[in-house]
């Protein structure tokens, strides 16, 4: 699992940008693709690691958990050059294509 704000990252977009994708495509994100962290989850987390982002502990809205898949799917409806690297990265790995 990778939460959003690193994937945001990753992806070099904002987070809001990122979640705002996601909502606008919510039938791309079943639950074994995408789900929303529950509060007491996130809350747990924030008392347990700290080596998150300050800005992101104090949202008012709990992140976005990630599986493989939704990672993969999350690559073809960002608009940002890394996000289009990664997804022909995916689709031609899938398609035995890749080369490093």
């Amino acid at each position: 699992m990778i939460l959003d704000f690193d994937l945001a990252e990753l992806y070099e977009v904002e987070t809001r940008v990122l979640k705002q994708a996601v909502r606008r495509n919510l039938k791309r994100f079943p639950d074994d693709f995408m789900f929303q962290l529950p509060k007491d989850e996130w809350k747990e987390l924030i008392t347990n690691c700290d080596k998150l982002p300050e800005n992101i502990k104090f949202s008012p809205t709990t992140p976005f958990a990630f599986t493989e898949q939704g990672v993969a799917m999350l690559s073809s409806v960002l608009n940002s050059d890394k996000a289009i690297d990664v997804n022909i990265s995916i689709t031609a790995a899938s398609y035995g294509l890749w080369k490093p």
